[in-house]
């Protein structure tokens, strides 16, 4: 397996882009280009990373890349690859790297075609939990209780009423070959991810925690600090779903309390202590059903 000291020196997401301090984005497709390599061919829907990334003269990326519309990443993707075989060449990665609300949202219908269809291709969701390039407005990936432009915050409503949309679940119901969640606060086990990902067949996603400071109203020096505060929380477990069977990557150790997470965040400063509760239910409730599918591999398997 791949470690940070294998990873080639040679930059394939180039410095000189435009993203904002902090940006998760850049973090994570910086090394994902370096474990992918050369022989990639990337689409971009809309969203932050084409903006600041792919505008004439700032282009980042020294690979071919494409992009169409926001909403078909997984179909052009899929027709990208097609079009790589019939040319005799099948051994170039063809990789979607499409934002929260391009996947969780306007690209679901898309992205579950090519799930179901098992296309060769890898599918990377960059969650920072809203629609951030077009002014921070509310995804179906947005935590409860956050603000945004479109989640304001009021007297009777404060942020988004609704609880943030499983879209790991929703890829293990598809049964694709490989999905799996990773954070850049745990690069071990995102290379891995990625490395795995680059060399299985078939339909292949991550969902990738990418902090957002300006979104989520955060110092940009905490990037990494909120991207292991998530995980330690619970918030966003470390999962990986191969062979029809599920495995907790990481197991929070109690590092960081809920309350000292969303405290570094504006979105959620106008939280009362029952939303904060509301929150540790909807986690408990989400571990729950993990371990749930847990001890029903056991079972299955003969384990004890």
């Amino acid at each position: 397996m791949i470690n940070i000291k294998d990873l080639p020196d040679e930059e394939l997401f180039t410095a000189g882009h435009t993203a904002c301090p902090g940006c998760g984005v850049a973090l994570v497709v910086r090394n994902l280009m370096k474990v992918l390599g050369k022989d990639t061919v990337v689409y971009l829907p809309a969203n932050c990373l084409l903006v600041f990334s792919a505008t004439y003269p700032l282009d980042a990326f020294k690979v071919p890349y494409l992009h169409l519309l926001f909403e078909n990443s997984a179909v052009a993707a899929g027709a990208i690859r097609r079009a790589l075989k019939r040319l005799g060449k099948e051994h170039v990665n063809v990789v979607a790297l499409a934002g929260d609300g391009g996947t969780a949202d306007i690209g679901m219908q898309a992205l579950s075609g090519a799930a179901e269809r098992n296309e060769d291709i890898i599918y990377v969701m960059v969650d920072n939990e809203a629609y951030m390039n077009t002014g921070i407005q509310r995804s179906g990936s947005t935590p409860f209780g956050a603000w945004t432009t479109t989640t304001p915050v009021g007297k009777k409503v404060m942020g988004k009423t609704e609880h943030k949309k499983d879209v790991m679940k929703i890829m293990m119901a598809h049964d694709v070959p490989y999905a799996a969640t990773a954070s850049p606060a745990f690069p071990a086990d995102m290379l891995k991810k990625f490395e795995k990902a680059k060399n299985k067949e078939g339909f292949r996603f991550l969902q990738i925690y990418t902090t957002c400071p300006t979104g989520w109203r955060a110092p940009s020096e905490k990037t990494i600090t909120l991207a292991k505060m998530a995980v330690e929380t619970g918030i966003f477990p470390l999962l990986e779903y191969e062979n029809g069977l599920l495995t907790v990557n990481y197991r929070p150790k109690g590092k960081y309390t809920l309350e000292e997470y969303l405290k570094i965040q504006g979105r959620f400063r106008h939280f009362t202590p029952e939303m904060v509760e509301e929150v540790k239910r909807w986690i408990d409730m989400r571990w729950k059903w993990i371990r749930t599918i847990e001890e029903g591999q056991k079972v299955v398997s003969g384990g004890e």
